[in-house]
C-alpha cells in the first residue's frame, strides 16, 4: 500500500533559518515513514513536505504526533492532504515515478 501525504505550514520563519536536522531524527521515529520531500515555498515562507507511508493509520498517526505539535509549536497554520497512491500506480508507473520503481 502507497499513502501519500502533502503538508504545508504557513509560518514566518525562513526555512534556511531553522536546523531541520533534529527534526528529521524526530520523523524517522514514526513506524511506517518511507520517504520525505521538504518543500519551501518561494518567496513566501511556507514550508511542508511530500511523505510516503506504507498505511492511513501511521499517516494519521505521524499527523497526530508530529504534524500537529509542530504547528503549535511554531505559531503557525497547517494544511494536510491524504492521497492513496494505489488508485493512480499505473499513471505513475508509466510516466517512470520514482516512487513506483518495480
Amino acid at each position: 500500500m502507497k499513502i501519500f501525504l502533502y503538508a504545508e505550514f504557513q509560518v514566518a520563519i525562513p526555512f534556511d533559518q531553522i536546523d531541520w536536522r533534529p527534526i528529521n531524527v524526530e520523523m524517522k521515529q514514526f513506524p511506517g515513514l518511507k520517504s520525505k520531500t521538504w518543500l519551501s515555498g518561494v518567496n513566501n515562507h511556507t514550508v511542508g513536505g511530500f511523505y510516503e507511508f506504507d498505511s492511513i493509520e501511521n499517516a494519521q498517526t505521524y499527523i497526530d504526533g508530529l504534524l500537529l505539535p509542530f504547528t503549535k509549536q511554531v505559531n503557525g497554520n497547517l494544511s494536510v492532504k491524504l492521497f492513496d497512491g494505489e488508485i493512480t500506480r499505473d499513471a505513475n508507473i508509466g510516466m517512470d515515478s520514482p516512487f513506483y520503481k518495480v
